[in-house]
């Protein structure tokens, strides 16, 4: 199986340097386009009664800080052992957990600003278009970027007669947001820890597509427009590692290799044998040659006078 490098990531690694600092910029990301702030404040963290909801952080952190770009950068940039990579993860996540929670609790106050359901909307297209720019980095340059999306959804859903300050936020919307990106911290050292038997054997292409198709999932549910509350985004990316993971398909393809070219090689002739080669080249015998000639001379000799020159006994001319 191909460990391919990943659009977004490949395009990140044009801008920044370093595998841990991409590691960080891709991880990162949610929390300065406006996407975590965004799926905070469209209650994808919490339940209807305000609780946090064990779906939406998995969903959020296997998906926004997790996700296709985060496996394809531990697996195809990172390097270093095992040990290295944990420790960079985890002060990875001692600065994106704090920033998250911090976060989420600005977002409390930017909702009482927000018309909710206008913005609601904007939400679910920021991940929509994440989708597609996952799903193919042709279709993403023609969408604009999701901070883009979350600037105009502000602006059309902005209500300054609302505004409140709060200044201590629920703590439950605190502990669903540092859970979300704890989730997406945890999945990347997962990944990190299993890198030896991962790389090689995980088609990032076909992840990195059933994780496009996972966040649309997600995006219909934030917008209301899935019929179910069952976790459908989870059962997608599920389906997806299960599909996108092969054990001992190198080994398998090679093994294939080398027992056709022993075939081959097998049915080739051996130029050493008994016998002259297929082109009957220098293995020749110079007596059989010799003969070939002779018999050639005595051919001539004993055939008929022919249509021969003008003066030649019992000749015709072939002109008359």
């Amino acid at each position: 199986m191909s460990v391919s490098r990943h659009p977004v990531a490949l395009r990140l690694e044009q801008q920044v340097g370093g595998a841990t600092r991409l590691l960080a910029t891709v991880m990162g990301l949610p929390l300065i386009d406006g996407i975590f702030p965004a799926l905070i404040i469209a209650g994808a963290l919490t339940t209807t009664a305000g609780n946090p909801s064990v779906a939406g952080i998995l969903q959020t952190g296997l998906l926004i800080f997790g996700g296709s770009a985060t496996v394809a950068v531990i697996l195809a940039e990172m390097d270093g052992t095992r040990r290295e990579q944990l420790t960079s993860i985890l002060l990875l996540g001692v600065l994106l957990i704090p920033v998250a929670v911090a976060e989420a609790a600005v977002a409390e106050t930017i909702e009482t600003l927000l018309n909710f359901e206008v913005f609601h909307r904007f939400a679910g297209l920021v991940i929509l278009a994440v989708a597609a720019k996952t799903a193919s980095s042709k279709v993403g340059e023609y969408l604009p970027s999701p901070s883009i999306i979350i600037g105009l959804g502000l602006v059309a859903s902005f209500e300054p007669a609302g505004f409140e300050l709060i200044v201590t936020p629920d703590p439950m919307r605190l502990l669903s947001a540092g859970a979300a990106a704890g989730t997406g911290v945890g999945f990347a050292g997962a990944v990190a820890l299993f890198a030896p038997r991962l790389r090689g054997n995980v088609d990032i292409d076909l992840f990195r597509f059933g994780s496009s198709v996972a966040l649309g999932m997600l995006a219909l549910d934030v917008l209301g427009l899935m019929p179910t509350q069952a976790p459908v985004a989870l059962g997608v990316l599920a389906v997806t590692a299960l599909f996108a993971f092969d054990p001992g398909s190198d080994g398998a393809d090679l093994d294939e290799f080398v027992d056709d070219a022993s075939a081959t090689e097998s049915a080739t002739p051996n130029a050493n044998a008994n016998g002259a080669v297929a082109d009957g080249g220098d293995d020749a015998d110079p007596a059989d040659y010799d003969a070939l000639v002779d018999d050639a001379n005595e051919t001539d000799d004993d055939s008929e006078p022919g249509y021969g020159y003008p003066g030649e006994e019992e000749s015709r001319a072939p002109w008359l």
